[in-house]
């Protein structure tokens, strides 16, 4: 066994190349070794050290252009958390929007007005974060084309009031939920016909266009999971075309029609029409089908690798707003940052 002062032991150049073996190492070996180095050195041409293939086990093996969102319900707000400490998360986990949601008690709701909203707007700009879009659930208590009349004229001031908060707050986009036949989740809703649901839907999103035109808000509409209305893509595309206004577009939800259907296929069909977008974690391993079957990403059976690369091909390159609708009772922090590092993933990016 050789020591390790052993001249007849081989030695090997710095850039890999390895030296004869011999009973010594000639001083003219050692020069040229020398001089070597210092020559590739003076050059700035020292060889790379050789860089491993893409796994495609740690990341997407091709970088894409989308930006990296979170909805505010991913956070324990307002219970535990405050808006700004939920705005400097996102940041700090290295989110490039958020999305916001309006309701009737928190920050973001009827009792707030311009003032109110526009310093939301400044401290999402002081802390680097964009306003990636505005939601809402309350599309569901007072249905754009519920058979009650009074439900139907709240939500229509309730969706002239988003769209204003959605111009003060910086965004242009703005979620709607277009209408629905059937809620199963509402007891107390009685369904509505097909045909008067797309008929009343049809005047609700005409009476709200002119003044989110007039404001530069697009209303978007998303598809939905279980409500009777806009079930495919030819729906949805017949819906919005109909307005030709560069002010209607489609929020797409990946999760919502996972349970039949494949968001890969919809977004081809949709393509340009699609203006923002819900990541949602969907599993179809259960049989519960409710808000419990969305999961953190990546825990479900979402082929993400197929939906990515939809994405790209119809040039899209806004927001991916991961939404999710239970923080973490403990620790909450680390489900931003799983979501974070799972986009990341997703997009090809360091991780």
């Amino acid at each position: 066994m050789q020591s390790q002062d052993d001249p007849t032991q081989k030695l090997t150049a710095p850039w890999g190349v390895p030296e004869p073996s011999g009973n010594a190492l000639s001083r003219r070996s050692a020069f040229k070794l020398a001089m070597g180095a210092a020559g590739l050195a003076a050059a700035g041409t020292a060889a790379p050290a050789a860089q491993a293939a893409p796994d495609s086990r740690r990341a997407a093996t091709k970088s894409y252009g989308m930006k990296k969102s979170i909805n505010l319900w991913a956070f324990p707000y307002p219970d535990r958390m405050n808006l700004r400490e939920c705005l400097q998360l996102a940041k700090d986990a290295g989110f490039d929007g958020i999305e916001l949601n309006y309701d009737l008690e928190s920050d973001l709701s009827p009792k707030a007005g311009p003032r109110d909203f526009q310093k939301i707007r400044k401290m999402a700009d002081d802390i680097g974060i964009a306003i990636s879009g505005l939601c809402s659930f309350l599309f569901w208590p007072y249905p754009l084309t519920s058979n009650d009349p009074t439900e139907r004229a709240r939500g229509m001031e309730l969706a002239g009031l988003m769209t204003e908060a959605a111009h003060h707050l910086g965004t242009e986009n703005l979620l709607v939920v277009p209408g629905a036949v059937h809620m199963p989740w509402r007891e107390d809703h009685d369904p509505t016909p097909n045909d008067i649901c797309d008929q009343r839907a049809r005047e609700a999103i005409g009476k709200l266009l002119p003044n989110a035109e007039k404001l530069k808000v697009h209303l978007n509409m998303e598809n939905i999971f279980f409500n009777g209305y806009l079930l495919s893509p030819g729906e949805m595309i017949r819906f919005v075309d109909r307005f030709n206004s560069e002010h209607i577009h489609v929020h797409f939800d990946t999760g919502n029609i996972m349970l039949f259907q494949f968001p890969e296929h919809w977004i081809r069909i949709l393509g340009n029409r699609i203006r923002n977008v819900h990541l949602k974690e969907f599993t179809k391993k259960g049989t519960d089908h409710s808000l419990e079957s969305f999961r953190p990403l990546l825990d479900g059976t979402t082929n993400w690798p197929a939906v990515i690369e939809a994405f790209d091909e119809i040039g899209y390159d806004g927001y991916l707003t991961f939404e999710y609708f239970h923080p973490y009772p403990h620790y909450p922090e680390a489900l931003i940052y799983q979501t974070a590092d799972s986009l990341n993933r997703m997009l090809g990016r360091e991780v």
